[in-house]
């Protein structure tokens, strides 16, 4: 990363952060610094006192958002029976938490996404607002309800069994992303999940194809994977799970070198990179440049939950702010084992500063 990303990437974390603290970050001499800083403030990088930074360079997040729920039983599961359970909610849905672990990393993020006008709905608004998240992009429809995801975690931590109330989103037009695709085209990049219908997905994709739109894009699950269509031309990056990737590279995937034969299939599709996470086996990813296989890192698991968003976020993270792909999925497996040892979907502790301590620490 060059002196001028590092220093953007500093004011991002600390607005108020001084030329002295600044220099002795990057490693330049306080003049070098302000150097820097009226340069960038000339080409409106940066606006204002407090180093503002402009919000064009933004990433729009669009897909889900939905209120998760976790019924956590302390004995093993009886199924067709009342089983003793210990219920928490959270704000959840994969665009949501992406936007939020963006947001923690020093990126600007804004949500497009729906809800109902209701309490859930609204929850999920404010809470994703307080973080800093932009939702003014957010469709709230008066006659749905807000997504909910139901899990039930037996006594280990497994799922047993999860339950998606996901019908709002088939309320989503290609007519309704066209009046917003002023605010879409003003981003730096756009980050879609497959929880919207099959038409938007295709139309998102050739959009930002044809207006040169970095697209990166989660399938959520192989259910959801099918709305992708079979040329993906345009699409930048591609982050899919080992099933996700079985099911659009049409193979059983066993070794590394399964991985390597779906990658090539997906770039065949127009894909420019692909990522394969494979849980505890780490991931796969491959570009023109590069591809490999890099094993998770060792950490504690307390609970699994949003450790792909994690991943995810940090690994685009790195690649927006031109990583290779390489470091960027090392990023990625840092943000995942930090969140892995957490309950919560989210690790509070996310922040870049962090994860590139824990890559140090690898």
């Amino acid at each position: 990363m060059d002196k001028e990303k590092q220093i953007l990437h500093h004011i991002k974390m600390n607005p108020f952060i001084s030329q002295q603290d600044l220099a002795a970050k990057v490693g330049l001499s306080r003049p070098a610094v302000a150097n820097y800083i009226a340069s960038l403030t000339r080409r409106g990088e940066i606006k204002g006192r407090g180093y503002i930074i402009r919000e064009e360079s933004s990433i729009v997040c669009i897909g889900g958002a939905n209120t998760d729920r976790k019924a956590r039983t302390n004995q093993k599961v009886k199924l067709y029976s009342s089983n003793p359970v210990e219920i928490t909610e959270a704000c959840g849905g994969v665009a949501r938490n992406f936007a939020e672990n963006l947001i923690r990393l020093g990126v600007s993020t804004s949500l497009m996404t729906c809800v109902g006008d209701d309490k859930e709905g609204n929850w999920i608004l404010k809470e994703t607002k307080g973080q800093g998240v932009d939702v003014s992009q957010v469709w709230v429809l008066p006659t749905e309800r807000t997504g909910t995801f139901t899990t039930l975690l037996d006594i280990d931590g497994e799922s047993i069994v999860s339950m998606a109330d996901m019908n709002i989103y088939e309320k989503l037009t290609t007519s309704m992303f066209e009046e917003k695709w002023s605010h879409i085209a003003a981003s730096q990049a756009v980050y879609l999940d497959t929880n919207i219908p099959k038409d938007c997905v295709t139309y998102l994709i050739q959009r930002c194809k044809e207006e040169s739109i970095p697209l990166y894009i989660d399938p959520v699950s192989p259910a959801k994977a099918r709305k992708l269509p079979f040329r993906l031309d345009g699409v930048e990056l591609l982050l899919a799970n080992r099933e996700e990737a079985e099911l659009l590279a049409e193979i059983k995937i066993d070794s590394i070198d399964d991985c390597k034969t779906a990658s090539e299939k997906l770039r065949q599709r127009g894909v420019q990179k692909v990522i394969i996470t494979l849980g505890d086996g780490g991931v796969y990813y491959a570009s023109p440049e590069e591809s490999g296989h890099l094993p998770a890192f060792q950490t504690d698991v307390v609970d699994v939950t949003g450790a792909g968003e994690a991943f995810s976020s940090c690994a685009v993270y790195g690649i927006m702010n031109e990583e290779s792909l390489f470091h960027a999925c090392q990023l990625g497996l840092a943000g995942a084992a930090l969140t892995l040892q957490t309950e919560k979907s989210i690790s509070s502790l996310l922040n870049p500063d962090k994860i590139h301590e824990i890559l140090m620490s690898q």
